[in-house]
């Protein structure tokens, strides 16, 4: 049987769906348990299909996937894993979306529009899930969306302890690509030491997604490393304008640190053709093969989503885990 047995009935059960194999595999190793067995296909029009291959009855399920694209296959996929485990008399479902799905669709920004985010938490809620747990969320404020607990995970300290072991010699600076970020960018300059801050100011247009315009830098970059942090890159245009930005602005180099690679084409390519020195993420989202590239660095975060597991499993706290500390 699949599962750690504690004290009475008290089962930890971890399963996955099958977007990113791989990081579930690192969770089970981790916690020391096998994933679920599940058996999953798709029929001929696209529809899904999945059935677990034990019992579930009265288990603390953890349900782990990934939402890389095609987006709404896995999200679909998700909500049906999560049916399942309710219908088969789970006591309690934990979802796992460490990238969460819709995250940059929490508000409107003009009139007509959806609130994506919220949609997708309701349609977890309404799938059977009892708890989210999640990594970097694009706004915090998504927490909100749910009646039911979310754990908010921080890949800080596993990003920060890569970046201080390797460039912690050099004069660094923490750069936040936008105004908005800024809290986050004050956190990193903490885990590293009170290192100078900047951010870019930029424009976006509404209408036109996956486009903005790096305006200036504000702060002092010259002669420094700076460690370019941002939630998620997606197209990477963005990215490479701040990182081109603080060059031209006298920055001896520029490392962007990441949580979640989208990499939705040509984010590869931009990247490669950059003066970027390294991207460093977390593997959150899988990249394929035909994405990766000699100076991006994928680090694990299956440590930190295990610790998240244990604690919620041993309904111990899980505060220094989403305040970023080690």
């Amino acid at each position: 049987m699949s599962g750690i047995v504690t004290t009475g009935e008290k089962r930890l059960v971890l399963a996955s769906g099958r977007a990113h194999p791989v990081l579930a595999q690192e969770v089970a190793a981790e916690l020391g348990v096998d994933v679920l067995p599940m058996d999953a296909w798709d029929f001929a029009n696209g529809e899904i299909y999945v059935r677990y291959g034990e019992s579930v009855r009265g288990t603390d399920v953890f349900v782990l996937q990934s939402h890389p694209a095609p987006i709404n296959t896995w999200v679909m996929e998700h909500l049906i894993m999560i049916d399942a485990l309710k219908r088969a008399s789970a006591k309690r479902i934990t979802a796992i979306a460490p990238s969460f799905p819709y995250a940059r669709q929490d508000k409107k920004h003009r009139g007509r529009e959806p609130i994506s985010a919220r949609l997708v938490a309701d349609l977890y809620e309404t799938a059977g899930a009892d708890r989210m747990i999640s990594v970097d969320l694009h706004a915090p404020q998504v927490q909100g969306y749910f009646e039911r607990p979310v754990d908010h995970l921080m890949a800080l300290p596993i990003l920060a302890e890569y970046i201080q072991a390797k460039y912690g010699h050099e004069d660094i600076a923490v750069v936040s690509p936008d105004a908005g970020r800024i809290r986050v960018a004050e956190q990193w300059a903490k885990k590293l030491g009170g290192v100078n801050l900047a951010f870019i100011h930029k424009s976006r247009d509404p209408k036109r997604p996956n486009q903005a315009v790096a305006k200036r830098v504000i702060g002092d970059v010259t002669g420094k490393t700076c460690i370019l942090v941002d939630d998620m890159i997606d197209t990477a245009g963005t990215i490479v304008q701040a990182a081109d930005a603080l060059v031209a602005n006298g920055a001896e180099s520029v490392v962007i640190a990441t949580t979640h690679p989208i990499l939705s084409d040509p984010a590869t390519e931009r990247l490669k053709a950059s003066s970027v020195r390294e991207v460093v993420c977390t593997n959150t989202l899988p990249v394929p093969p035909e994405k990766q590239f000699d100076r991006l660095t994928q680090l694990s975060i299956a440590p930190l989503l295990a610790r998240a597991i244990r604690a919620v499993f041993d309904d111990g706290s899980v505060t220094s885990i989403f305040d970023g500390e080690v």
